[in-house]
């Protein structure tokens, strides 16, 4: 059996092997998003398929919404026709609990699904009645700068060249928006879901930039910068996501295809996406947004999505990925490249890691978190350690999570010590985990793992520079030192030359990483 919208029209064959089908009729939802877009998404990867388009369908199963997303790729084509095309825009969704059973549901919430150069996306975003623009590209794709400060090559070309061809997403965006305000000037919800604190601002501030550069040039007229620097017209709420969404695994693959699926091979791009027509991930999320919507919204709290004030957003979002999980996650990531693990599960039964995450995240961090109130971080933190990370049937890998480590250590460890640098009663000194992760990171930057074999380093745009810069003293302290990395210099901030320490360390010969761990962490 195909995954098909054909093979869907036979509801018993798929109960029999306890795959759940969507409650509503797909045929008049893709009708109705094609004459009525108001859902336009671009990123169309994993966490989209595992999230975003699952808490939709729900609304779409009790009838609270008629139309659907309309998914759009800026960064790897392939996907659209290999993913999305292929299996008519279908995915299986496969939920894993720590107990080792599955939930499986086809989902059918995205109708259409398009590139960046598809002619479609200029109309859709110029319909009055679109309500969101959302995004997961990862917190690169709202980057405009190299560590220099200078504009990025293709930046500078976008400037340059203007509205008609521009090639990064943020002037493609830009571009649509002006466009939009050339047509009527209707209101827009311009929403990051990414995982990086302050999303929306990042994404405000992107467009922002690219406009006025635009303006100064005169391809575009004030009235644009007063459009979206109007809140009643363009809206960039805050939002903070979290679910872990590993690459497909061949262990869920293999189980879909014994009950009868065929065709579920996983796909890797010439550009390195990892994907296929199922997604496995873990059953835990969350999905916070500032209720600021311009144009409406649909009833997302049905699908269990939060929405609150901006200030608790923020609250949520700073918890989360400054102290009680992605500092934790980053961790993980680099020491177990650099010891040898494959799963980030397998690493928290290694009870030197375990300490590592536990004083990053209870020693450490919750002594300067910004407690949001709807959650708990003390219970935030007990549920990543001890339910989440030791899940084995997430397989999440932290060769994945080490992926461009760089655009990450500043909110994710920089945080941190900014907060102990403004504490009255704490002392930046007394910082043990942090640095040793951040040293963790630079003797992963040399390729070279703790038995001294050579390994792969995950995609990260600043990869080039960065093993340049490692190979001698002064490289160490160019990277240490450089605010465009941690969000302020580690040696001003009385951290570097404790991390060079730990570095070195790490450096001494085979062992040097577990040796390090073991003596500052007193195991």
């Amino acid at each position: 059996m195909e995954l098909s919208l054909n093979s869907l029209k036979d509801r018993e064959v798929w109960e029999n092997i306890d795959i759940k089908l969507p409650e509503f009729n797909i045929d008049e939802v893709v009708k109705n998003t094609e004459n009525n877009p108001k859902w336009l998404h671009f990123g169309a990867g994993n966490i989209f398929k595992a999230l975003i388009c699952n808490r939709y369908q729900d609304l779409l199963d009790k009838k609270l919404v008629d139309t659907g997303i309309i998914a759009v790729e800026s960064f790897d084509y392939e996907v659209i026709e290999a993913i999305y095309k292929k299996f008519d825009n279908l995915s299986v969704l496969v939920l894993t609990k720590a107990d080792g059973s599955l939930e499986k549901r086809v989902v059918a919430s995205v109708t259409d699904a398009i590139t960046t150069r598809d002619s479609k996306l200029k109309e859709i975003f110029i319909n009055p009645g679109l309500q969101i623009v959302s995004f997961t590209i990862t917190e690169k794709g709202y980057g405009l700068y190299k560590p220099s400060g200078e504009y990025l090559d293709i930046i500078e070309d976008d400037i340059k060249n203007g509205l008609e061809n521009p090639t990064h997403l943020m002037s493609i965006i830009t571009s649509n928006l002006y466009n939009r305000y050339k047509n009527g000037g209707a209101p827009i919800t311009v929403l990051s879901m990414d995982n990086c604190s302050h999303n929306g601002d990042k994404l405000k501030s992107a467009v922002l930039t690219i406009a006025v550069k635009w303006l100064k040039k005169s391809f575009v007229d004030q009235g644009f910068i007063d459009y979206i620097q109007d809140r009643s017209k363009v809206s960039f709420p805050l939002s903070m996501i979290d679910k872990i969404t590993p690459r497909p695994s061949d262990v869920f693959k293999q189980d879909l295809e014994k009950s009868g699926l065929k065709s579920m091979d996983i796909v890797i791009t010439s550009k390195g996406s990892y994907m296929a027509p199922f997604v496995n991930a873990e059953i835990s999320e969350y999905l916070i947004i500032e209720d600021d919507f311009t144009n409406g919204r649909p009833e997302l709290e049905a699908g269990g999505i939060i929405f609150t004030t901006r200030e608790t957003v923020n609250s949520v979002e700073t918890m989360k990925v400054t102290t009680c999980l992605n500092p934790l996650h980053t961790a993980l990531a680099v020491t177990g490249c650099l010891l040898g693990y494959t799963l980030i599960s397998d690493e928290m039964k290694d009870p030197l890691l375990k300490k590592l995450v536990e004083t990053i995240g209870y020693n450490e961090g919750l002594k300067v978190v910004l407690d949001p109130g709807i959650i708990n971080p003390k219970e935030f933190i007990d549920e990543v350690i001890y339910e989440r990370f030791v899940n084995p049937y997430i397989l999440d890998s932290p060769q994945r999570i080490a992926t461009d480590t760089s655009q990450k250590v500043a909110i994710r460890f920089g945080e941190t010590i900014k907060s102990y640098i403004k504490s009255e009663t704490l002392n930046v000194s007394d910082l043990i985990g942090i640095p040793l992760a951040i040293a963790s990171w630079l003797k992963y930057l040399t390729g070279i793992d703790d038995s001294g074999k050579t390994f792969t380093l995950s995609p990260d745009p600043e990869l080039d520079v960065l093993k340049g810069k490692i190979k001698d003293v002064s490289g160490v302290k160019w990277i240490l030192s450089n605010q465009k990395i941690f969000g302020l210099d580690l040696y001003m901030a009385g951290l570097g030359d404790k991390i060079e320490d730990m570095y070195n360390e790490m450096c001494s010969g085979i062992g040097g990483v577990r040796r390090c761990l073991k003596r500052y962490l007193d195991m």
